[in-house]
């Protein structure tokens, strides 16, 4: 029978826990960045989609003032959907309806202990499209 040599690798022992904790620690700092920033992300979206869905219902309405009805919509959102207060919100008359701007910034910790604060800019501009600009 054949003896069979083991070598011994010195550089292959021990290291499961070292990975383990590294792989735990990343997974701790993806983990805190997206429950930081994904709701910011999804108040955003939310935002953009009520602007121009009250952008599209001011430019609908009969006669009024759909400029003041658009900002008074636009404006109830922001304080119920968790825009800061200083938020610059713009609405104003175009040729075939009503057009909003807005724009804010909000500061998301990434990293814990604030190592890295994220500045999320908001930006966004809704305008009536489709049947309603003809």
């Amino acid at each position: 029978m054949k003896q069979i040599l083991v070598k011994t690798r010195h550089s292959e022992r021990g290291s499961a826990g070292a990975k383990m904790l590294a792989f735990l620690a990343v997974l701790f700092l993806i983990g805190h960045a997206g429950i930081n920033f994904i709701p910011v992300a999804y108040q955003g979206a939310s935002f953009k989609e009520a602007m121009q869905t009250a952008v599209v219902q001011g430019s609908a309405l009969p006669g009024g003032n759909p400029v003041g009805a658009t900002e008074a919509r636009i404006k109830q959102f922001a304080e119920s959907g968790g825009i800061p207060p200083d938020a610059v919100i713009i609405v104003k008359q175009i040729k075939g309806g009503v057009q909003a701007h807005a724009t804010y910034s909000k500061k998301i910790n990434i990293l814990p202990f604030g190592l890295y604060v994220y500045n999320y800019q908001f930006d966004h501009t809704a305008a009536p499209i489709g049947f309603l600009m003809k």
